[in-house]
């Protein structure tokens, strides 16, 4: 029976070889959803997305957020996203690519943004992620941060936090650590 089956798919594939058109790759419930996310964003003005793959993979692509308000004004900061094939019933990997003086980015790029961990449910989306992220330039939160050291500087002196973010942005030194231009 099961020879059956598969003799059968065999040759469902080969009729569909000799319509000249390749046989269609299967996409899995999360690139089905994912494709619909991507086709329904409504990115801020601020916010870009790109394939660096190609359209092909739309399972990894970049956002780049050019935040309009708040101490990164200016500043140009890449992510990428890597979509598990589970999505939405887990959430995307997303890092910062951008080495950014930041209390909710750690110097190796790791997000610190609750709906990516905790806080992930199916219902959200791509989009939600992005505003997030967004928030994140406009609003740092120093109550749970990745980078402690700069969650202090910004609990304790915000005036110094927004120098250290300027010099961190034009490509200079915060303490011992190097930041390239991201201007």
């Amino acid at each position: 029976m099961l020879n059956l089956i598969k003799i059968k798919g065999q040759k469902k594939e080969d009729a569909a070889n000799a319509n000249g058109k390749p046989a269609a790759k299967k996409q899995s419930p999360g690139e089905l959803r994912l494709h619909k996310d991507i086709a329904e964003l409504n990115l801020p003005k601020s916010t870009r997305i790109s394939f660096p793959n190609g359209k092909d993979d739309l399972m990894n692509f970049e956002v780049t957020i050019r935040p309009d308000e708040g101490y990164y004004v200016g500043g140009k900061f890449v992510f990428t996203f890597q979509v598990p094939p589970a999505y939405p019933h887990e959430p995307p990997k997303v890092k910062c690519k951008t080495k950014v003086y930041h209390p909710n980015i750690d110097l190796e790029g790791n997000v610190c943004l609750n709906i990516l961990r905790e806080d992930w449910k199916p219902v959200l989306n791509v989009n939600t992620i992005v505003y997030g992220l967004n928030l994140l330039f406009s609003q740092p939160n120093d109550e749970d941060p990745l980078n402690h050291e700069a969650a202090a500087v910004l609990r304790d002196n915000p005036e110094k936090f927004e120098r250290n973010v300027q010099r961190a942005m034009a490509g200079g030194y915060v303490g011992e650590t190097h930041f390239p231009r991201c201007m």
